[in-house]
């Protein structure tokens, strides 16, 4: 299926420039691009804050004084990632997952990284045997790099992993895998975060199936009176979907200011599901603008676009 023309005019405008003015800042000659988007844009990493500077420092000193602690291995590799140097933190999962071969976190860490540079396939493969190697363990709660507001870690090992399998065969349009990567991720949530965040995926790769009667319900899980914690954007969604909500509470009462990625995909995705193609493809493009590539909905606005938002 092709995009209509009024997309295509709106990613050529992404891609290139429009009215005379590019998207972005050409990045400096010396700095290596971190991935190219599905739409053939080089992907550079933003310029770090310094207080992430300082703890990126600090982990790779810790790392560098005990290279045989696993857990100094998985913080130096996620301070590195936080700076927007995905492909130095892939190596540092590498090595590890070397000497550590059998440590899940690894593999879950990496893969996360690998959908941030769009290797969907090394993705799917580490989110596979992250859960191969969970299998009938305890979950443990992981901690936050970046913490919330009330400094309280609302995801674990299983549900990132579960999470992540089910956002990388999204993003390859294997829905019916994601489907059955999400019900598990929703049988290990652990707070109303985790469900909101997985159901809403769920009721997407649903609804890219056909089988809306099953999305419908799917969105049972989620109420308005869910503390959440986190994970609003999701949560508000869901609400959306469930016609709880309506746009203009969900976008503000200009609907063109998209606030965030997740939102600004799943009403892309929600027109896509209900047949406005061109909506969903103006709603992507400006996404894709906005230029925050490494969330998860920009990713998701790329693929669709790749594949002519079928």
């Amino acid at each position: 299926m092709k995009i209509q023309t009024t997309v295509l005019i709106g990613l050529v405008c992404v891609l290139t420039s429009c009215g005379g003015e590019t998207t972005k800042s050409p990045a400096p000659e010396a700095v290596e691009a971190q991935a190219t988007s599905f739409v053939g844009e080089l992907l550079y990493a933003p310029e770090p804050a310094t207080s992430a500077l300082e703890k990126y420092e600090e982990a790779k000193l810790d790392w560098q004084e005990d290279s045989e602690d696993v857990e100094r291995a998985i913080w130096y590799g996620r301070r590195t990632a936080y700076l927007g140097r995905y492909n130095e933190a892939i190596e540092i999962y590498t090595e590890a997952i070397q000497r550590w071969p059998d440590d899940a976190r690894l593999f879950r860490h990496r893969g996360h990284r690998y959908i941030s540079t769009r290797q969907l396939d090394l993705a799917v493969q580490d989110f596979e045997k992250a859960a191969e190697l969970i299998e009938g363990t305890e979950d443990e709660i992981e901690p936050d790099g970046m913490p919330n507001a009330l400094n309280i870690p609302v995801s674990s090992l299983h549900t990132n992993t579960w999470y992540h399998l089910g956002l990388a065969h999204y993003l390859k349009g294997q829905y019916e895998e994601a489907v059955n990567a999400y019900l598990q991720g929703l049988k290990a949530s652990r707070s109303a975060d985790n469900v909101v965040s997985t159901t809403h995926w769920l009721y997407m790769a649903l609804r890219r199936l056909g089988r809306d009667e099953e999305a419908i319900a799917a969105l049972e899980l989620v109420n308005a009176e869910m503390e959440i914690i986190e994970n609003m954007a999701y949560h508000q969604l869901c609400l959306f979907y469930k016609g709880e909500i309506g746009e203009a509470e969900l976008t503000g009462a200009d609907h063109s200011a998209i606030m965030n990625a997740a939102t600004a995909y799943g009403l892309g995705t929600w027109n896509l599901a209900n047949g406005d193609r061109e909506r969903a493809g103006e709603i992507y493009t400006t996404m894709i603008e906005q230029g925050q590539w490494a969330a998860f909905g920009h990713i998701a606005a790329e693929a669709d676009l790749a594949r002519g938002l079928e």
